[in-house]
């Protein structure tokens, strides 16, 4: 399972990076992916 989540961790890293064009775009995305982290967590309670 730990290993899972680091391969998710590194994909959606990836994903980010990729698709932004400027360090405000890379911030948009990290924030997406810590709000779509944070929504699966509150669904696991």
């Amino acid at each position: 399972m730990k290993r899972l989540w680091i391969v998710l961790m590194l994909t959606a890293f990836g994903v980010a990076v990729a698709g932004c064009n400027t360090i405000e775009g890379l911030g948009k995305d990290v924030q997406k992916v810590g709000e779509k982290m944070e929504e699966a967590a509150s669904r696991k309670k």
